[in-house]
């Protein structure tokens, strides 16, 4: 691979000048994903495997953060906007042979939806009997009449489908649904999700065209509140599924939920990107996003609303917020971990020798790390997280123990 079609790969996978400098080189475990099948022995017997899930109820451990991708071959509704397949949207193209890559899937026509849920099976089987992944639909973009419009979308993954695939397989999955709060059949959607098992809501607000601060959400946060069903949305820059206005990734934004009484979980901890200070007013100054979610954490008010996950904090681009987070211990009772899968699969997107020269990892872990992606990203990165230390803090077996978060007042 040339330097110009490097540079271009990072660019379609979100990566700006903070993931290119933490190489010196090349990607440590090159760009593609070898989609090694099973766990060697020597790997699922390792004695830095016990480590891992040491003091773990394996139960209670949901993975809180997992796409659910495909494009409708099984008959399921599910969409990816032509663009992605376009020789006219060359990046868009690539993100998508990253994604899929990946995730492994068989692109043979009418093999690929199956293919997905295949892997994540096949991944989750080398995990502890009890182990979860929570799987999240993805609704379409919507205009603030609250009409749909694929135009604007980049996929879709529907209620139904996610549902469906969390019910074939309740060993595994749960599911999480995505419901656009514009939409006049917004609370009836949120009744129906909720009689089928529906654990949260999912939003990409950029993508899906909400704006968490508006009042026509009061409706949608109102039903939210009165069933204490929690809202995961991304906050701070969004790069991995492109399109919308990025301002509503304004995690100061997210305050109107809170105030209505819902749960809110902020992905990848507002750790990418900046945003404007409008606490400040309408001119107050752009800052890291990460600051203005931190801001959030340590008001009293939001002591029982705000939460985040910690998915993707180990990929480059978002490394550097890991000790910060690392060291709030007392914002450990309210972190939840998820993997952003298939985001893990994204052979470019991380690197253990990284967190080693870091200082947050042993470097004796980093070969079996390693060993690991190649046959089990879902297990990488949560063995990668278990295994991360700072100074004398590391994250609790509670941020992996997250099963109890979305069973409060189970319908």
């Amino acid at each position: 691979m040339k330097r110009r079609e490097f540079l271009g790969a990072l660019g379609a996978l979100g990566l700006g000048a903070a993931g290119v400098g933490a190489w010196k080189y090349w990607p440590e475990q090159g760009f593609t994903n070898p989609c090694l099948a099973g766990l060697p022995e020597a790997v699922a017997h390792h004695p830095l495997m016990r480590s891992v899930w040491a003091g773990l109820d394996p139960a209670q451990v949901w993975d809180s953060h997992v796409h659910l991708v495909g494009e409708g071959d099984a008959g399921n509704g599910a969409w990816f906007s032509p663009d992605m397949n376009s020789l006219g949207h060359p990046l868009l193209r690539l993100q998508k042979s990253f994604y899929m890559n990946a995730a492994c899937v068989n692109e043979v026509p009418g093999k690929l939806d199956t293919s997905y849920v295949a892997r994540m099976l096949q991944q989750i089987e080398s995990l502890p009997a009890g182990f979860k992944a929570l799987l999240f639909a993805f609704d379409l973009f919507h205009d603030e009449a609250g009409k749909a419009d694929k135009q604007r979308s980049i996929f879709y993954i529907s209620n139904h489908y996610a549902a469906q695939v969390a019910h074939a397989h309740p060993a595994a999955f749960e599911w999480a649904a995505s419901i656009h709060p514009y939409r006049a059949d917004c609370v009836e959607a949120l009744q129906s999700a909720m009689r089928e098992g529906a654990r949260a809501v999912k939003w990409l607000p950029s993508a899906m065209g909400i704006d968490p601060l508006s009042s026509r959400c009061d409706r949608f946060y109102e039903a939210l509140a009165g069933v204490d069903m929690p809202i995961i949305s991304h906050a701070g820059r969004e790069l991995a599924v492109q399109g919308g206005n990025q301002d509503f990734g304004n995690p100061l934004r997210l305050r109107r939920a809170m105030d209505h009484g819902v749960r809110v979980v902020v992905a990848h901890c507002a750790s990418d990107g900046s945003d404007q200070d409008i606490d400040q007013g309408p001119n107050g100054p752009r800052v890291r996003s990460y600051e203005l979610f931190a801001r959030m954490m340590d008001e009293p008010r939001y002591a029982d609303k705000l939460h985040a996950d910690i998915s993707a904090l180990t990929q480059l681009n978002r490394a550097w917020a890991l000790k910060a987070v690392l060291q709030r211990d007392d914002w450990h009772p309210r972190l939840l971990n998820g993997s952003d899968y298939p985001l893990p699969g994204v052979m470019p997107l991380f690197s253990a020798i990284d967190m080693a020269n870091r200082g947050l990892l042993d470097p004796a872990a980093v070969p079996l790390l390693q060993e690991i992606r190649v046959h089990n990203p879902l297990l990488f990165d949560f063995a990668l997280k278990r295994l991360l230390r700072f100074d004398q803090h590391q994250f609790p077996s509670s941020v992996f123990e997250t099963r109890r978060f979305f069973e409060r007042k189970s319908a």
